[in-house]
């Protein structure tokens, strides 16, 4: 039995729990309400205007019977407006209000501090590999290879 402190679902779980309050330290401390969730929503729709709530789940790896909720917030602070798609009835198309616009130029400092003290303690090496590694597994599940073989 592996004691649970070498488990990286643990690890990760632990590391999820960190950068959340970091994120929100951060951007409180810089005025700003939003979920680490609320940002990247945000920062996705910045560059693909337009997109309905389907497509920026997928963007950004969260459950489309969820993301409903996150937009709604969004919305009722007035960062983002949604609009009928013109292609379907059923679709709203997402974009960012002038609001949404200024909040995220202006927490943009905030999440980059965020960002570096999520891996404080760490060389810029190990961060660059920290990350491939991070992306690496998650690309053997996207692709369903980690289900697939067995443990070591």
């Amino acid at each position: 039995m592996h004691d649970h402190s070498d488990m990286p679902g643990h690890l990760a779980r632990r590391f999820q729990q960190i950068a959340v309050a970091v994120f929100h330290a951060e951007a409180t401390a810089a005025g700003f309400d939003l979920t680490p969730v609320q940002y990247v929503a945000l920062a996705v729709l910045r560059h693909h205007p337009g997109i309905d709530q389907a497509t920026l789940a997928g963007l950004i790896a969260y459950d489309r019977t969820t993301i409903g909720g996150v937009i709604d917030r969004l919305v009722q602070k007035g960062l983002l407006a949604r609009a009928a798609s013109p292609r379907d009835r059923r679709a709203h198309m997402l974009h960012l209000t002038e609001a949404g616009l200024a909040t995220l130029a202006g927490i943009q400092p905030a999440v980059e501090t965020a960002q570096r003290h999520m891996v404080a303690g760490l060389e810029p090496a190990e961060v660059t590999e920290l990350i491939r590694l991070f992306r690496k597994a998650i690309a053997a599940h996207e692709q369903g290879h980690a289900l697939m073989k067995p443990a070591p």
